[in-house]
């Protein structure tokens, strides 16, 4: 299994607008970071989480031709407003499969309505099969098996997902019991991490690091990183198995 990091930045992506911050400012390119996407490569199948405001650059960038699946963690712009970016591969491959919980499927039907319920002909709309998850209940794509499990991200229940050994939990300030059990047994986590200090609704550095310990994977990378992180700067701060992720870094 192979998974590439298309985003690892916040909602308002680094650098930020109008901030001249010593992050914003840095020449690195690991601290030049695209709202949060992964792309997850198995047996030939090739599945998308979320479909970032910045799809069409993350796709064009990591070459993307082709995908089976979009999986949904939650619908919040940042993580869905490239929705209708995924047309060319529908003109190209015809219709794709998208997965989300019906909170989010409530809230994408809403904000896409003309892909749900179309009042005119012609441009041309996103070609989804809607399946809806739920915690727990897991499915696979090709022989790749799939667990969404649920986080709380401030009041909001957010799909994580877990594939095979590794899972992708963003957006979250809260995990439970019953999801720490089921993230157990891991070669690959990659968790929330907004910024250095505490947050309301997702996790700070220190909460970050309570949960990896909690779950126990081999290997963790902090996704969701804000310019707070500098990523050399910073990196001393973690323990020799985790690390700050970065947009195109990819882990197999």
């Amino acid at each position: 299994m192979k998974l590439t990091f298309l985003g690892t930045g916040t909602s308002t992506g680094v650098p930020s607008i109008g901030c001249d911050c010593e992050t914003c400012l840095s020449d690195d390119p690991r601290d030049k970071r695209l709202r949060v996407s992964i792309l997850i490569e198995h047996n030939g199948k090739t599945i998308l989480v979320d479909t970032s405001i910045d799809f069409r650059q993350q796709a064009l960038r990591a070459k993307i031709n082709h995908l089976d699946a979009v999986l949904i963690t939650h619908c919040h712009v940042d993580h869905v407003f490239g929705l209708d970016d995924i047309r060319p591969l529908n003109f190209r491959h015809g219709a794709m499969g998208v997965y989300a919980n019906e909170i989010a499927w409530t809230d994408l039907r809403r904000i896409f309505q003309y892909i749900f319920k179309p009042t005119h002909v012609g441009g041309g709309l996103p070609q989804l099969i809607p399946h809806t998850v739920e915690p727990g209940a897991a499915f696979c794509i090709g022989d790749l098996e799939i667990t969404p499990l649920e986080v709380i991200h401030g009041k909001l229940p957010v799909i994580a997902y877990r594939f095979n050994d590794f899972a992708y939990a963003t957006d979250l300030n809260f995990i439970s019991d019953r999801t720490i059990d089921a993230l157990q047994g891991l070669d690959v986590l990659v968790l929330d991490c907004v910024r250095i200090k505490t947050h309301t609704t997702h996790l700070g550095l220190t909460e970050a690091l309570g949960y990896i310990e909690r779950i126990k994977p081999k290997r963790a990378f902090l996704t969701h990183l804000n310019h707070d992180i500098l990523h050399q700067r910073d990196s001393h701060l973690l323990p020799g198995n985790v690390q700050f992720a970065y947009d195109q870094l990819c882990v197999s």
